[in-house]
């Protein structure tokens, strides 16, 4: 969503018109507050933030499942190695890093 002019709101403004710009943003716009001419803060609805906060986590659950998916695929190809010859492997390369 585009944010228009009246949408952006510098934070001196911001502070006079707090009520104002809160009361918008109830009604389902967003405000951007800004400070020294730079975008700061934005001001919305808490429901939407609600929403953006499920998308975040539902996005973060997809990619988990993804990353699952493709480790099931590896082992189903053979593509696997042993975890405790892996994780020595790693240590000894940064004790190998730290002794450099």
């Amino acid at each position: 969503m585009a944010n228009s002019k009246a949408d952006v709101v510098p934070l001196s403004q911001a502070r006079e018109t707090f009520s104002e710009l809160a009361d918008e943003a109830h009604a389902g716009g967003e405000k951007i507050i800004t400070k020294d001419g730079e975008r700061y803060v934005a001001l919305i609805r808490a429901s939407r933030l609600d929403y953006y906060h499920r998308l975040e986590r539902e996005r973060i659950h997809l990619l988990l499942v993804g990353e699952a998916s493709k480790g099931l695929d590896d082992v189903a190809a053979g593509r696997v190695k042993d975890a405790a010859l892996a994780l020595r492997l790693l240590v000894r390369r940064r004790v190998a890093k730290r002794c450099s």
